[in-house]
């Protein structure tokens, strides 16, 4: 029996959208079925053998929706596979580091403890100058982040596939 999969995300300008489209995909190549869905869209997590969920990071934080995505549905995750993953930093080099050691945000550490996901990861974001409203260029000047893309989709996909072997393992 194949998983099926929830892929809630939560973006501001789409990136972090076309990050949970390529795990979908991924998941999808492994023979699971999936859906990819905001987070404002989904109402019940149950129908879903797994749940992955990803958030943009803007000044160190996830998105709003994404955090009460994860308070609503704490106790159904609990019962469930589910792995997160956060997008947003810019520049070269590991995004771990480049967050100085952010992994998740604070506040969501008790839920997540609770829900003891498979696995937390960080990936490279994407600032697209075009697609940037002027109050968020101003704060990505004064943080000196680089714009560009910089999602290292290998490593996304990688992730992915970790992701599937353990469900295929599971079935």
């Amino acid at each position: 029996m194949r998983h099926r999969v929830l892929i809630a995300y939560a973006t501001k300008y789409g990136a972090t959208t076309e990050i949970a489209e390529k795990i979908g995909e991924t998941l999808q190549a492994a023979g699971h079925r999936v859906d990819v869905l905001p987070v404002k869209q989904v109402r019940n997590v149950m129908p879903y053998t797994a749940v992955i969920l990803g958030s943009a990071v803007y000044i160190g934080a996830w998105r709003k929706e994404a955090v009460k995505f994860l308070q609503r549905h704490e106790l159904e995750l609990a019962k469930m596979p589910v792995w997160l993953f956060s997008s947003g930093p810019t520049g070269n080099g590991d995004p771990l580091r480049l967050l100085q050691g952010w992994f998740l945000p604070k506040e969501l550490q008790p839920i997540i403890n609770r829900m003891q996901p498979r696995d937390v990861t960080i990936f490279h974001g994407y600032v697209d100058v075009n697609k940037t409203n002027p109050i968020d260029k101003w704060i990505i000047k004064q943080v000196k982040s680089p714009m560009g893309d910089y999602r290292d989709w290998a490593a996304i996909i990688a992730w992915a596939e970790k992701i599937a072997r353990a469900l295929n393992s599971e079935s």
